[in-house]
């Protein structure tokens, strides 16, 4: 318990620690446990206590310079597997190669909205989480030693930590190339997350500020859970006849748009590690901006800047 509270504090060697009247206010045990305890972290080397002084930590097995990085999906979201997903695989190849790299262990693992692994995650340094969103469970993750990192969360109630990707300035680049009096089509996804909204704001925003001479028609899609029902696209597509389709796309779809569409239309949707056009972000650039950062945190845990976005960019 107490190489937890030491490991969750980021405490290191030559760190005070608390004295064993303040270690009696939040444990179970009594205070004559308590000092047979220290007595023997003592003798094994873990502490040194100074009288008058207090106690420090003269060792802490838990702060080595091999770090063991973690990555963990949320399998509730991601359905039928991390590797059945591109978005979500290049990431974890990306985060996996830096972390090697860096000399570090990886390690891949799961969760779900109701379920952590926290006792794995205590053996752990740090770990990475993916596909937190407003309908998982987050009062648990306190509980946990490691230093927890949220891959694009989706639930405002997580402040820190946070490593997200900025896709406004590549929507301002879009606009301010295509010419006017285009029709714009774009689509919203139906999964209802901060992320979602967020990312459609900014498209808005983009639009007001820089595309207001063009059309623009939203339409909901699930490109997750409910891809192979596209009938309301496909009228979409008929009617309204876009110049451009934007935002979530599901790759079974760039065919269909075009083979139902009177005229060529310029897809551009969130993408990963690819030269095709779209808002486009580099894993590998990500990655680099990411494990840094955790790092940094990992050597201080009272460091408690919020990193910066990552900034997507637009290939027309």
């Amino acid at each position: 318990m107490l190489f937890k509270l030491w490991k969750t504090k980021g405490l290191k060697k030559g760190d005070k620690i608390e004295s064993q009247n303040d270690i009696a206010k939040f444990c179970d045990f009594s205070l004559i446990t308590i000092i047979k305890t220290l007595n023997d972290l003592q003798i094994e080397g873990i502490i040194q206590r100074k009288v008058g002084k207090g106690s420090y930590l003269n060792n802490a097995p838990w702060f080595t310079s091999h770090l063991r990085i973690g990555f963990f999906y949320n399998r509730d979201v991601v359905g039928g597997g991390i590797f059945h997903n591109n978005f979500y695989t290049k990431i974890v190849v990306a985060f996996e190669k830096q972390v090697i790299s860096d000399g570090h262990e990886f390690i891949l693992g799961s969760f779900t909205h109701k379920t952590k692994p926290i006792l794995l995650w205590d053996d752990l340094d740090a770990v990475a989480l993916s596909g937190v969103t407003s309908e998982t469970n987050i009062s648990d993750l306190n509980t946990s030693s490691c230093l927890l990192g949220f891959i694009e969360k989706q639930v405002s109630a997580l402040s820190k930590n946070n490593y997200y990707i900025d896709f406004e300035p590549s929507f301002n680049e879009m606009f301010k190339k295509i010419n006017n009096k285009n029709k714009i089509l774009y689509l919203d996804s139906k999964i209802d997350t901060p992320e979602r909204d967020i990312r459609t704001k900014a498209f808005k925003t983009s639009f007001k500020n820089y595309g207001k001479t063009n059309t623009l028609k939203i339409i909901s899609v699930d490109q997750e859970n409910e891809s192979h029902k596209t009938a309301n696209l496909v009228k979409m597509i008929i009617d309204f006849n876009p110049d451009f389709v934007c935002g979530y796309i599901h790759f079974s779809w760039y065919e269909l748009i075009q083979k139902v569409s009177q005229k060529e239309v310029k897809i551009y949707s969130p993408l990963l590690d690819t030269k095709d056009p779209g808002f486009i972000v580099d894993s590998n650039e990500w990655m680099k901006q990411i494990l840094p950062d955790i790092y940094l945190k990992l050597n201080d845990r009272k460091v408690s800047t919020q990193p910066k976005p990552y900034i997507a960019k637009f290939v027309p």
